[in-house]
């Protein structure tokens, strides 16, 4: 009985740290990563990322928006390479999802400014220079 407790503690942790790969109140900036002028290529614009992900099909590399991640939860480095996030622009509700190409200093994220454009809906990100949004890990 013991044993089947233990296994049910821990998978309840398990599923609970799954559930944890979101945050809110996180501060968005934008960057020019400029994707389509630079051919979609990860070493173009010197991400991070391009050394794990430069090679992956063009399908792959322009089918969501690109950003830096150093958000509070979730995970870094090499380890968020490839992943993608719904962020959701606090102030207005306003989704996009976006595929983690780089690593950033902010914090929070680094959104294309494409991207940070689509969720600034009311322009108030641009007017305060950054966004306050919520992100969650989803599956690309």
């Amino acid at each position: 009985m013991e044993r089947v407790s233990l296994v049910a503690v821990i998978l309840l942790g398990l599923a609970a740290a799954a559930c944890a790969q979101q945050a809110s109140n996180v501060r968005a900036t934008y960057h020019y990563y400029n994707p389509a002028q630079n051919n979609w290529n990860l070493n173009a614009v010197s991400a991070y990322c391009a050394t794990w992900d430069a090679d992956k099909p063009l399908s792959w590399r322009q089918k969501y928006g690109w950003t830096a991640f150093c958000g509070p939860v979730g995970p870094h480095g090499q380890a968020a390479c490839g992943k993608c996030l719904r962020v959701t622009n606090q102030a207005t509700g306003a989704q996009a999802t976006v595929r983690i190409i780089d690593q950033c200093s902010n914090g929070g994220l680094d959104l294309d400014q494409g991207v940070f454009a689509q969720l600034d809906t009311n322009g108030q990100g641009y007017a305060q220079g950054h966004l306050t949004v919520s992100y969650q890990f989803v599956s690309c």
